[in-house]
């Protein structure tokens, strides 16, 4: 939960000695409390080195500025790539979703509750089957149908609500595949969930098809959706033991409860600024 005049710094560059204390350094001469940091180099010698700082800064707003400049300065000096992010300010999620409603609900349950703390300013379906839903959370909803097959006119209306009025996208289980265009025209990063049968059950009734192959786990992934379906930055996965016992109605339960969890907890991940792209991978710290 967020702490007043409290913020956080990522950054990112290249390892070499002297980071850490030059980045205390400028939060110290600002009068900034280290509260706490977490960091990572992917090799002793030459790596990649990455940070996320908590701070606490009295009269952070007014103070921010100056910091910038001075955070700035550091930046140059050794290369890096930086964000500040003021904990006070709750990240703008719009929830994307079909006809499977327990991401959804999963998510708006967990914001009611103050688990998540974020903002979700609309629900976007291509279906309205789940406004009833939604509406008891007081969050609007929104259907766009796909009509007559033209999926381009879908996504630019879709574009009209989003663009530039959320920091973050989350497709809960929405069943659409987005296309490059709106990917790169968004504005926002998204984050995607799918079962971890992927690829070696794509398509209809994967849960059916895994139960004939006789697995004996079963998952979730999520990730940042790219252009290439499905291979974006992983955030978190989790997997759920099955047997021969199980149907494919438990197989396809126990996989929607692991859905939950792991969407839940990278949308939390995002949200606390934890999560840094790493190419085609991701440190989360």
């Amino acid at each position: 939960m967020p702490q007043p005049d409290t913020a956080r710094l990522l950054i990112t560059c290249e390892d070499r000695p002297g980071i850490v204390a030059a980045v205390a350094g400028v939060l110290a001469d600002h009068g900034a409390n280290i509260v706490s940091l977490d960091q990572h180099s992917t090799d002793a010698a030459g790596g990649r080195f990455f940070q996320r700082t908590v701070f606490h800064l009295p009269g952070f707003a007014e103070a921010r500025p100056a910091l910038e400049r001075s955070i700035a300065t550091v930046a140059e000096r050794f290369g890096m790539e930086w964000s500040l992010h003021d904990t006070a300010v709750r990240k703008r999620v719009a929830i994307f979703v079909s006809k499977y409603d327990h991401c959804l609900m999963d998510l708006l349950w967990r914001t009611r509750r103050g688990e998540l703390d974020i903002e979700v300013t609309m629900v976007v379906s291509n279906h309205g089957d789940l406004a009833a839903d939604v509406r008891p959370f007081g969050v609007p909803f929104v259907h766009i149908p796909r009509e007559n097959g033209d999926k381009a006119l879908m996504e630019q209306r879709q574009l009209e609500r989003v663009q530039g009025n959320v920091d973050l996208v989350v497709l809960a289980r929405y069943m659409q595949i987005l296309s490059d265009d709106f990917l790169s025209r968004v504005g926002a990063p998204v984050i995607n969930i799918h079962h971890s049968f992927l690829p070696a059950f794509i398509g209809a009734n994967p849960h059916a098809r895994a139960k004939e192959r006789g697995v004996k786990l079963i998952g979730a992934t999520a990730h940042y959706a790219t252009a290439d379906l499905d291979e974006g930055p992983i955030i978190e996965q989790d997997v759920a033991r099955v047997t021969h016992s199980h149907s494919t109605a438990e197989l396809q339960s126990r996989g929607a409860d692991v859905e939950r969890l792991v969407l839940a907890r990278a949308v939390q991940w995002h949200c606390e600024d934890r999560v840094i792209v790493h190419g085609r991978s991701t440190v989360i710290l």
